[in-house]
């Protein structure tokens, strides 16, 4: 109806196949603003109940639904730029918890490795004194030794043995004074025994 009252064509409308699918679409929706146009005696707007593409799903007082309108070429790119402003603060601050954790990690792993050099450390020391023990308990063992030596040399009875004996036994009596004078002493008191020899 609208088709043949506007004039948009010599022939009536032969298209109500495609009208029956696009005439609920909102693109051929037409909502009346004014009164009734009569042209040539057939309205140019009829009632909510024809199929002509005047109607309206929506009731006369209800209020018109406006489609957003779509971002603009500018706003899209500000918004993109605040997305990747939002971005990159949410990876640096990603980022600085992370190193703040590597941070902690590592002065948790250097305070097990020193803790574990100072038990390295008194472990050492520990078996460097039971050394310094066992090496004294063996110089002891030893100068107890020589001491039980020189007590038997100096013990010795040479009455009843012959010269070359007896002068080797006297030497040895010598030499062991000689070696306690020195230990005592020092070298410069073991002269006597020397004058004696020449």
């Amino acid at each position: 109806m609208f088709f043949g009252a506007t004039g948009q064509g010599k022939k009536s409308f032969n298209h109500m196949h495609c009208w029956e699918v696009v005439k609920n679409c909102k693109k051929f929706q037409i909502i009346p603003m004014g009164p009734t146009v009569v042209l040539n005696e057939t309205p140019l707007h009829e009632t909510p109940a024809s199929d002509s593409p005047m109607d309206s799903p929506m009731s006369q007082d209800s209020p018109i639904k406006k489609e957003p309108r779509p971002i603009g070429r500018k706003a899209a790119k500000a918004k993109r730029g605040s997305n990747a402003t939002k971005n990159s603060s949410k990876y640096l601050e990603e980022l600085s918890k992370l190193q703040a954790m590597r941070i902690e990690m590592d002065m948790k792993q250097q305070e097990h490795d020193m803790a574990i050099d100072v038990e390295n450390a008194k472990e050492r020391e520990y078996v460097r004194q039971q050394r310094e023990y066992a090496r004294q308990e063996r110089e002891y063992a030893r100068q107890e030794k020589i001491e039980n030596k020189d007590r038997e040399t100096m013990a010795m009875d040479t009455t009843h043995m012959s010269p070359e004996t007896k002068q080797y036994w006297k030497l040895e009596r010598r030499d062991v004074m000689r070696r306690r004078l020195f230990r005592e002493d020092g070298p410069s008191n073991t002269d006597w025994l020397n004058d004696q020899n020449n």
